[in-house]
């Protein structure tokens, strides 16, 4: 006979269809609610019940409360979500899903605002609205060049910023851009195929080449930086790993007054030739701990496309290890 007190409490909403969004349209999820909680879920039409030990069922209520609160405020419930919200009422987490669907990155009307979806993109964001300089690192598909992106796009519509420049390092391209044909536009854009794919998310097409063509969205090679100075002007270095040490010092030293960068790389990913050394890990410690500037480092936890990216991600540094 089990001895543990045990308690029940009905949860009830709006339509079945509400209640299911809140656990991602997947009874799966529940089953992970009550394996990490340790408490019994059964739910029927527009109501759940919950239950186990009264501290594991307060728990349990604690994440529809967090859901629902979110959900209602817009915010996206996938599976990511639900695991967080569920992870963070195990005491695995202090950052719950409203409080990350609080923060909305402008886009056009109609198009959803852009919501930092983990706790780390949520660091991101706030160290890129309080810090000059902002370093984004770590793996693919976490969401550094989109939520710079992102910020940029909400700091240009805020009259805060009078223009986004876009910039990376044409290693592939070496000495040939200048052969390539088209203008140079045409010429850079495959090297930053996914800040203009982040645009077009963004803004609706008109706004987007509106924004390009007049130049307030501005796209350049790196090596076209040399001799200007930015002001009042969001800068986007992509790819910073496979900057020379000379192209780094140089794209930090164009900031004008009122200005933000922020540097996005991926240290395990450099392109440049044997020997070579990247300006990217030269700053890295070169400037820690230097006023004005923040270093954030992703980790695959944050992946936030396919859930099988996260895996291949580990799968690889398990076995570069």
């Amino acid at each position: 006979m089990n001895d543990v007190e045990q308690t029940e409490i009905k949860l009830e909403f709006d339509t079945p269809r509400f209640l299911h969004s809140l656990f991602a349209n997947d009874p799966k999820n529940l089953s992970f609610l009550e394996t990490e909680l340790a408490v019994k879920a059964v739910t029927r039409d527009g109501w759940i019940t919950i239950s186990g030990a009264p501290g594991a069922v307060e728990r349990a209520r604690a994440v529809f409360a967090d859901l629902e609160s979110a959900q209602r405020n817009g915010g996206p419930i996938a599976q990511r979500e639900f695991r967080h919200a569920v992870e963070v009422a195990a005491g695995n987490g202090m950052i719950g899903v409203t409080e990350l669907s609080g923060v909305r990155l402008v886009g056009s009307r109609g198009r959803k605002p852009v919501i930092p979806r983990t706790p780390g993109q949520l660091e991101y964001v706030r160290a890129i609205e309080t810090h000059d300089v902002t370093f984004g690192l770590g793996p693919a598909g976490t969401g550094k060049n989109y939520l710079a992106m992102a910020m940029g796009l909400t700091l240009l519509k805020r009259r805060i910023m009078q223009r986004i420049i876009l910039t990376r390092p044409a290693v592939e391209a070496g000495e040939a851009l200048g052969f390539l044909p088209g203008d140079l536009r045409e010429k850079v854009a495959p090297y930053l195929r996914p800040l203009y794919d982040a645009i077009h998310d963004m803004l609706d097409p008109e706004e987007a080449q509106r924004y390009l063509d007049e130049g307030t969205i501005e796209i350049a090679p790196l090596a076209f930086m040399r001799g200007r100075t930015l002001s009042r002007s969001f800068v986007i270095l992509d790819e910073a790993q496979n900057t020379t040490r000379e192209q780094m010092f140089m794209a930090l030293t164009r900031l004008g007054e009122e200005s933000r960068m922020v540097i996005t790389g991926d240290s395990s990913q450099v392109d440049l030739k044997p020997g070579v050394r990247s300006g990217l890990a030269e700053a890295e410690h070169a400037l820690q701990d230097i006023e004005g500037i923040a270093f954030h480092q992703f980790s695959k936890s944050d992946i936030v496309r396919h859930p099988v990216v996260g895996r291949i991600v580990e799968a690889y540094e398990r076995y570069r290890a």
